[in-house]
């Protein structure tokens, strides 16, 4: 570069990009690691309020749900894969409904990220939704979830002593209901 002036501020700019990476959104919720501290509206209706186990009004955190496992799943009502996939998350939920043995001890919830009430209203409307969905309207778990694409799930073992530990995380879809449950079955160590 001809002019140092350019020159100096560009090599500023890098090596303060280095010394500084613009890591303000977290890392991707992965395997072995926790949840961040997501904040989630109680549900008015009822019928979720007694699915989740909870009671009150105000917010909860995930692993006051009364389970030992939670499935949870970002969405958005704008993603065709999402859309594509709700039959099939739909035919899990149903599976672990009609299980006796794991009935109580698996939940299911998702997240519309970037999605009004409203808009998670319509999806779960639209798609035939049995269980729990909450909006994440400004992004504020999404971005504390690492802005992951979606859909996104999550199997998350809560521990008797109220901590909890991520044993599955994955970007997509999966094959199948029965699959996916054998497969909280074995990471969760669940029987």
């Amino acid at each position: 570069m001809k002019n140092p002036l350019i020159f100096s501020l560009v090599f500023s700019f890098l090596v303060l990009g280095l010394a500084y990476p613009a890591s303000t959104a977290e890392s991707p919720p992965s395997k072995g690691g926790v949840l961040p501290a997501l904040n989630l509206t109680t549900p008015k209706n009822p019928v979720e309020k007694g699915y989740l186990g909870l009671t009150g009004e105000g917010l909860f955190k995930i692993p006051q749900i009364k389970t030992k496992v939670v499935i949870v799943e970002i969405f958005s009502m704008y993603c065709p894969f999402c859309q594509k996939d709700a039959p099939k998350v739909n035919e899990l939920y149903n599976a672990i409904e009609n299980h006796p043995e794991l009935k109580n001890k698996i939940k299911m919830i998702g997240i519309g990220a970037g999605n009004s009430s409203y808009e998670v209203e319509v999806f779960k409307k639209t798609y035939s939704v049995p269980f729990p969905l909450f909006s994440d309207k400004d992004f504020a778990i999404h971005k504390a979830c690492g802005e992951v694409r979606t859909p996104y799930y999550m199997i998350v073992r809560i521990n008797d002593d109220g901590s909890h530990q991520i044993m599955h995380a994955q970007l997509g879809g999966f094959q199948g209901a029965e699959q996916f449950l054998e497969l909280v079955i074995s990471t969760t160590g669940l029987k």
